[in-house]
């Protein structure tokens, strides 16, 4: 989902980088569903043992060859057990049941047995449990505590999370860490799922496939002009006006490859030692959208319109009636084109975008 922001705890004159082949962003009005991967379309499936899943035995699972090496990414604590089981159903039942993509589930305490029986029990692809290293979730040695403190009190009441220390930690994590993880060292896409999220249509098409196929891949611009795109966003996320722009990263589907690479880590090195995760309330959110904004060519941003979603309190459900035959949502209760939302901001700089190439190629 897209989003307004004033961004008052992410200053703009902190002007950032580059970014994996990031979506959920970008609609293209002339895409062909035809054209994209599914179990009938290319793909062909072949039985695999009965016993894959440890501890979990179940029979008919299946592979598709030639599907992308990708995984789920969950970060999530046990108390969100319950709340994430119906998300992992509805995920399940509209597309991981014909692809068997596996989950990387992330916790900073250890998981509990009865959360890893419960989770495994409604897949029959690979589920892994991965604990945070320390140092990806705690106050580093460079941050002044008693002022992290300060700002906590003071913020407690004036922004949603803001007395929240927790909370810090994992936009830190979500914006710098998630991606080094050893269980996601042999991954090279992945799709991040949140506890209570909802998935309202049928997705008959593979979105890994799609992005790899398609190469859908502060004074920080004075030091490193290097990395800014010639052909970026800069528009989306700020405007004369005041108002400010980002993509919504509680859905999130990129390339990993991207976030290892030695311009985001620049990056993210050169935010986190300002200390604004801790002294502000600074959000992955933004921190992602202005990296993708600047850093990345318009057609590596994408949009997937065919997924209807929910997470709280906001929807995405699409209007077409061919989508609407495969989804179970109403479209009037779709958020996108709200005052509030920047999805017609977004989607008219990409329509110009697409005029103005066809022009110059006439």
């Amino acid at each position: 989902m897209i989003r307004r922001s004033n961004f008052k705890y992410l200053a703009l004159t902190l002007v950032v980088i580059y970014l994996l082949h990031w979506l959920f962003t970008t609609f293209d009005p002339q895409l062909d569903l035809s054209e994209l991967p599914s179990p009938e379309n290319g793909l062909k499936i072949v039985p695999l043992p009965p016993n894959e899943n440890p501890g979990h035995p179940k029979q008919n699972l299946s592979r598709q060859i030639g599907k992308a090496n990708a995984c789920f990414v969950i970060l999530i604590r046990n108390g969100d057990l319950h709340d994430f089981r119906p998300t992992m159903r509805q995920l399940e039942d509209r597309f991981n049941r014909h692809y068997n993509y596996p989950y990387v589930f992330l916790n900073d305490v250890p998981f509990t047995e009865e959360f890893k029986k419960f989770t495994s029990a409604l897949t029959n692809a690979k589920t892994e449990y991965g604990l945070i290293p320390e140092k990806h979730w705690s106050i580093p040695s460079h941050i002044d505590k008693k002022l992290v403190e300060q700002n906590l009190e003071k913020m407690r009441n004036e922004i949603l999370y803001g007395g929240s220390l927790p909370y810090r930690h994992m936009c830190r994590f979500e914006s710098g860490f998630f991606f080094r993880h050893e269980l996601l060292d042999k991954y090279d896409h992945y799709w991040r799922v949140e506890p209570g999220v909802q998935f309202y249509c049928d997705i008959d098409f593979d979105p890994f496939v799609y992005i790899r196929d398609r190469d859908i891949k502060y004074e920080f611009i004075k030091e490193y002009p290097q990395y800014i795109e010639k052909d970026n966003l800069m528009d989306f996320i700020s405007s004369d006006n005041g108002e400010t722009c980002h993509f919504w990263s509680n859905f999130e589907i990129g390339d990993l490859n991207f976030w290892r690479g030695e311009a985001y880590t620049q990056y993210f090195n050169y935010l986190d030692k300002k200390g604004g995760f801790f002294y502000e309330r600074w959000g992955d959110a933004p921190v992602h959208s202005i990296a993708a904004a600047l850093f990345l060519k318009k057609h590596q941003v994408h949009f997937f319109n065919e997924i209807g979603y929910k997470h709280e309190p906001f929807t995405h459900c699409p209007k077409d009636e061919k989508l609407q035959l495969r989804c179970h949502c109403n479209p009037d209760d779709s958020f996108d084109f709200d005052g509030y939302s920047c999805t017609g901001k977004y989607l008219d700089l990409i329509s110009k975008s697409k005029l103005e190439k066809l022009q110059d190629n006439k």
